[in-house]
This record gives C-alpha cells, sequence and structure tokens, in this order.
C-alpha cells in the first residue's frame, strides 16, 4: 500500500535556472485589421514560479524544508521572484546579475488556450557574467544542511559547472538529482539520478519505438556509461519507467486526463526528492512522484500538487471511493485543503445530460484555484426547476459521471431551489457562474465576498445546452431499439 508521508524532515536544495512564468488572460473575438491574427483584450494578469524556481515551489507545497540557489537579474521580475518564493516559504539563496534579465515566460491565454508565448532571456554563460566562483562558494556552504541536492536544467547557463556541483555533493554523501537538458549527458556523470522525458532519453541514447526490451538495454547501457545509480523515464501516457542495479519497475500513469503538461516534470522531480530526502526507497518516492505527475497535468500552466490532493490520489489508486462526499465530509476535506494552502473553487448546477459545454466550462473553473467542488441539484429540486419530465438522470447518475472527469475534485448534492445556504457554510474561495449573470445576482455571492473570496462569471460554450439537446431527441422521435 502506498502512503504519503510527512516530508516536513526532508531538507532539499534546488539550484538551477530560474524563470518567472507570466500569464496574461483575456477574451478573443474578432481579427486584427493588420495582420491575421487575433485581438485578445487583456483582463487578468498571473505570475508564476518557473524552471528550478517551480521545482523548490513543488518541494515547499508537500513541506520539504526548502532552498534555492540560482540567478536573477536586478529587475522587476526578479523582485517578483523573491515575493513569490517568500510566500512559498522557500529560502532564497540566489545571486543578482546587473547585466542579465531575469528569465521570464509570457503567455497570452484566451478561453483556457495559449495563443502565444513571449520568452525574455540571455543565457547567463554567454559573456562570463554569471559568477561562476560566486554561486560555488554558496552551494558549498548550502550542503551542509542538505539532505538531497536536485540540478534543475533549462539550458540558460546557471548549471554550466554542474560536473563540480555533482561531485562536491557525492563528496559528500548527499544524493543529485537532476532533470537533464541537451545531449551532453557526460556532464551529469555521477549524479545519484537524471529524470528525463522520453524525447529527451531517445536522443541521447536512441529511439526504442515501442519495443520495452529495446527501452531497457538503452537505459541500463546509458547507466553505466554515465556512471548514475538510476534513470526514471517519464514516457507520457505509458507513465515512467525505473532503471537502476536492482532491476526496473514501471508505473502506470495516473492521470485521468490530460490539461496542460508545463512543469510536469518539476513536480516529478521535486517529489522524487521530497520522498528520498523524507527516507523513502526510490521505488517508493518514484511512484509519489508518478501521482503528482497526474495531479498537474490536470490543472492549466505551471502547477503543483499538495498533500492532500496525493493523499487522495492515493486512496483512489488503491480502491477507495473519492469525489462524492455529503456536506459535513466536504467541510472536513475543505479545512484540510485550505490548511496545505489550497485555493477552493466552487460552483453549482442540474447537470443533467452533460455535454462538451459543460466540460469547457468546469476545465475553465478548474483552472482558477486548486481543487474544484460542483453543487449539484438533487432530483425534487431539479423537477421544481426544470418540470416533471427533468431529470432525465437521476441524482446519483450525475453525480458519478462528474466524479470522472479530471476537472472535478469533490461532488456534493443539494435540495434547496439555489445553492446559497451550501454556497454561505463552504465559503469557497473563488464561487463560478456561467453564463450572462452580473456577479451581485449569483446565489451565494454576498457570502463568499464577505469572507474575502471572489465571484467570477465564466462565458459558456455557444452552441451547447441541455435543453436543446432534449428538444431535438423528441422531435426525431423514439429512437430503435439496438
Amino acid at each position: 500500500m502506498l502512503t504519503i508521508p510527512p516530508f516536513d524532515q526532508a531538507r532539499v536544495l534546488v539550484v538551477g535556472d530560474v524563470m518567472l512564468d507570466r500569464y496574461w488572460y483575456g477574451d478573443t473575438g474578432r481579427i486584427s485589421p493588420e495582420a491575421p491574427v487575433p485581438v485578445v483584450r487583456i483582463g487578468d494578469e498571473e505570475r508564476r514560479l518557473g524552471g528550478a524556481a517551480n521545482v523548490a515551489l513543488n518541494l515547499a507545497r508537500v513541506g520539504a524544508v526548502t532552498r534555492l540557489i540560482g540567478v536573477i537579474g536586478d529587475d522587476e521580475p526578479g523582485a517578483a521572484v523573491r515575493g513569490l518564493l517568500a510566500g512559498a516559504g522557500v529560502e532564497p539563496l540566489l545571486l543578482e546579475s546587473g547585466s542579465h534579465p531575469t528569465v521570464s515566460k509570457l503567455r497570452v491565454m484566451s478561453r483556457s488556450q495559449q495563443l502565444i508565448r513571449l520568452d525574455f532571456e540571455k543565457s547567463f554563460a554567454l559573456d562570463g557574467a554569471f559568477e561562476r566562483d560566486a554561486l560555488m562558494q554558496r552551494y558549498e556552504q548550502a550542503l551542509a544542511g542538505t539532505d538531497v541536492v536536485v540540478c534543475s536544467d533549462y539550458g540558460k547557463g546557471t548549471l554550466a559547472d554542474v560536473q563540480a556541483l555533482i561531485a562536491a555533493a557525492r563528496r559528500r554523501g548527499i544524493p543529485v538529482l537532476v532533470d537533464p537538458k541537451g545531449r551532453d549527458w557526460q556532464r551529469y556523470a555521477g549524479a545519484s539520478l537524471i529524470t528525463p522525458n522520453l524525447t529527451e532519453f531517445e536522443a541521447v541514447a536512441g529511439a526504442a519505438g515501442d519495443d520495452d526490451d529495446a527501452l531497457v538495454e538503452r537505459a541500463e547501457r546509458l547507466r553505466v556509461d554515465l556512471a548514475v545509480d538510476g534513470l526514471l523515464v517519464t514516457r507520457s501516457e505509458k507513465g515512467m519507467s525505473l532503471f537502476s542495479a536492482a532491476g526496473h519497475l514501471h508505473l502506470p500513469a495516473q492521470a485521468r486526463e490530460v490539461f496542460d503538461v508545463t512543469g510536469a516534470g518539476d513536480t516529478v522531480i521535486a517529489l522524487l526528492a521530497a520522498g528520498i530526502g523524507a527516507g523513502l526507497e526510490v521505488g517508493d518516492a518514484a511512484a509519489i512522484a508518478n501521482l503528482g505527475a497526474g495531479i498537474v497535468v490536470a490543472k492549466l500552466g505551471t502547477a503543483t500538487a499538495s498533500i492532500a490532493e496525493l493523499e487522495r490520489a492515493a486512496h483512489a489508486m488503491q480502491g477507495g471511493a473519492v469525489g462524492l462526499v455529503d456536506e459535513d465530509s466536504l467541510v472536513a476535506l475543505l479545512a484540510d485543503a485550505r490548511a496545505h494552502g489550497q485555493r477552493v473553487v466552487m460552483t453549482n448546477g442540474c447537470f443533467d445530460l452533460l455535454h462538451p459545454g459543460h466540460i469547457a466550462y468546469l476545465e475553465a473553473a478548474r483552472a482558477l484555484g486548486d481543487c474544484l467542488v460542483v453543487a449539484v441539484n438533487d432530483d425534487a429540486s431539479v423537477r421544481r426547476l426544470k418540470g416533471p419530465a427533468r431529470p432525465l438522470n437521476d441524482l446519483g447518475h450525475r453525480m458519478q459521471v462528474l466524479r470522472g472527469l479530471a476537472a472535478v475534485d469533490w461532488v456534493v448534492p443539494f435540495s434547496e431551489d439555489t445553492p446559497e445556504r451550501l454556497i454561505c457554510r463552504l465559503e469557497p474561495d473563488v464561487l463560478v457562474k456561467g453564463g450572462d449573470y452580473r456577479p451581485d445576482e449569483v446565489a451565494g455571492g454576498e457570502c463568499v465576498r464577505a469572507a474575502g473570496g471572489e465571484v467570477r462569471i465564466l462565458d459558456f460554450v455557444e452552441g451547447y445546452s441541455t435543453t436543446a439537446i432534449i428538444e431535438r431527441m423528441n422531435a426525431s422521435g423514439p429512437a430503435e431499439a439496438d
């Protein structure tokens, strides 16, 4: 049985390329007269830690004692990185460059789709401005209080002397995990574990195709050539494969649905390091990392997995019932989620016939936070609202279908005509409603705002309506038996 351990005794030092991920969100409804490109009216902006900083954030989110060494610029994005790290509980051991900007990536988003990405960067290794001696000195001082080192390489120059970093840690008996970049992996020789994705692995070791025996042979040859203890290869929908002197272990993918793979590799190496730092065998640590990957790919943008999410995923993997809850149980679950820093999103509806419009709406709602609660009208309240012929599917069936969606964490029923009482009890951080409502018209919105939360109105996807589907079905007459 896979158990999520406490990670608060794991002391992890992350060193690598620090980045800032920026997201601009807006609506687009027309094409520019200047060029065949969409015009986006920007409404919201969000900033997230990226690269090695996202690895550190993933570690901090599960409670590991986390420090970060990297390079930022003397600029506003660098200040933003410091602020985000401080808010996450990561100790920054950052060097500041006066001649290089903080590496940042700007993504323009509309209706949960990425339209363009703009990169602002200059390699820290290009002209010698990167102070290698200062970084090495800071690194060696930090090793004294470290259980595990993570080298997060994004090819920006911070890890130009990664071989020296690996050797310094291994001399002290400290395991070193490397997230690699490029094709020159000799620079990672002597590391404890390297965590490439399949594309990165095959670029160095040679393509294996669908031949698992060839994959094992290439991995073992590479492991010996590099004198590393192991390779953990992430294989997308095929899960992960761990290759070590003890043999190989395959871990099937845990994601119910893939929404965005951004930052999944950061989560994998962070949870692997946290597990090893907490005293787990590498196979058990890899299993937890696999669970974490399944969680974050169901989220939009660079994301993290919390202890509560890992525990739910472990419970689900072992056959436990998750997702369907009663009101009292949900109160306790949300208290635990908030204790782990999660942002709770809530929406409601009848969800009688689930269609693509519902899916897009729920995915957009989930992207506003860390967990999504869907409150569902019971059968009696649906009849009062929609008429005696509804619902077509009873409450149990409607809740089971919603439970199966990757975007949905918990499904809870309510019996009133509006969910106002339930919303006021749960006090979500974000209350979401679809359609042409004004925020002050949404049931329960006043309670949410009074508790410091917000009310968001999302557009429905045009062309989909449960009522319209039912009308078309009625117009087509009775269906023939199969």
